[in-house]
């Protein structure tokens, strides 16, 4: 292990916050099962519906809205699953009778609502994939071309999670609204990062989740406005109020609560912070390398997330050799860094391949440092002059 370590991928995961840690070693006393009558089963009851108020008002919501699931990426695989509902006797399904059966989503979104949009196109459904701008924006008109009396749900992500550029929510659930579609957004990068109000966004369904904000893994949460149309994904048992079977993760739910405490006494002083970390990064990458290109909108972006292009430099590259140096950086969504695949968000976004394949998602946190930056751009420009003078292709711009 190198002498020193900069950890700079909070887009894909976050360590613990000291006091999440302190909460799942004390919840570790309430073992009871919340579904059981007696004393053990009623304490772990009481303190979940205590934790699920905390979540819910965290959002701006009522506590009967807040579903408890294993990951963002569950919370966006059951929204999906109300219009895959093909029973035609189902009360509670939006598509009941296939009246209903269109999706509009965008072509920048995580992979687990891309894949699972996928899925529906080939079981039948008519799915629209929203072209971004080169910013990284959905592009309104062809929104409003698509909305039909024939849509049952429009998804689209409130915070990119490799650019981190926030897309308009408020604007593009109203218009789903008028033609009688359901809103979902996925804000897994969004919420503890940014304010997020869902009354004000006006939404029907956000996902959301602990671990990208100082919380444990295998644990999300999925809002459902009430008075929603709802299929659940996982059945069997009547956890959740019937709309999500199997046992509480009692020790997740407890800490995923505490995180959020702490996200209320921090998120609005850290991401000043890390603004003025990311923009000296960003100073010092154009002063000292040529030939580099940032991805995403300059203004309506996460705090703490940077993209940025090197021509002539293989991200992968860049990556491995970062890591040596002790710095960790990503590629893109962690989960799709096991493909070569240049980023289908930056693609999207109009970037040629060769842009696309020397990108790099560098993301601040609460532990990053001014320190740090100084260290990180003091091995950059070295690490991109090194991959660059092995490079038969590029030459340097005079």
């Amino acid at each position: 292990m190198p002498p020193r370590t900069v950890y700079l991928d909070h887009n894909a995961t976050t360590p613990l916050h000291p006091e999440v840690k302190k909460t799942i070693t004390e919840a570790m006393e309430y073992y009871g099962n919340a579904s059981s009558l007696h004393g053990f089963g009623r304490k772990t009851r009481e303190l979940i519906e205590q934790a699920r108020a905390n979540v819910a008002s965290f959002i701006n919501a009522e506590p009967e809205e807040v579903i408890f699931v294993g990951s963002g990426s569950e919370a966006n695989n059951t929204v999906l699953n109300v219009v895959a509902c093909d029973r035609r006797d189902c009360q509670s399904c939006h598509s009941c009778g296939r009246a209903r059966s269109e999706v509009i989503t965008t072509s920048v979104e995580h992979p687990c609502v891309l894949n699972t949009a996928a899925c529906l196109k080939e079981r039948g459904n008519v799915v629209h994939f929203l072209a971004v701008d080169s910013d990284g924006l959905i592009k309104n008109d062809q929104l409003l071309a698509n909305l039909c009396e024939k849509t049952a749900l429009v998804s689209v992500m409130m915070a990119n999670n490799e650019t981190g550029t926030l897309q308009d929510i408020a604007a593009s659930s109203l218009a789903a609204h008028q033609v009688g579609a359901l809103f979902h957004t996925d804000a897994v990068q969004a919420v503890g990062k940014v304010p997020v109000d869902v009354k004000k966004l006006g939404v029907d369904f956000l996902s959301f989740s602990a671990h990208k904000i100082y919380g444990p893994k295998g644990i999300g949460a999925l809002y459902v406005k009430k008075g929603t149309p709802f299929c659940p994904f996982i059945r069997g048992g009547h956890q959740e109020f019937g709309r999500r079977a199997g046992t509480e993760n009692t020790l997740g739910i407890f800490a995923f609560s505490r995180a959020l405490d702490m996200r209320r006494a921090e998120m609005d002083s850290e991401a000043i912070r890390l603004k003025t970390m990311r923009e000296t990064l960003r100073q010092g990458l154009i002063s000292t390398i040529p030939d580099i290109r940032f991805n995403g909108h300059p203004e309506d972006t996460l705090p703490g997330t940077l993209n940025v292009s090197f021509m002539g430099a293989e991200g992968e590259a860049i990556l491995l050799y970062l890591d040596l140096e002790g710095i960790a950086v990503s590629t893109g969504s962690a989960c799709a860094s096991g493909s070569l695949d240049p980023s289908h968000v930056l693609l999207a976004m109009g970037l040629s391949l060769e842009w696309a394949h020397g990108s790099i998602r560098i993301s601040l946190g609460r532990e990053t440092t001014d320190s740090d930056i100084h260290f990180v751009l003091e091995k950059f420009q070295p690490v991109i002059e090194k991959i660059r003078r092995m490079s038969t292709t590029y030459k340097r711009r005079p």
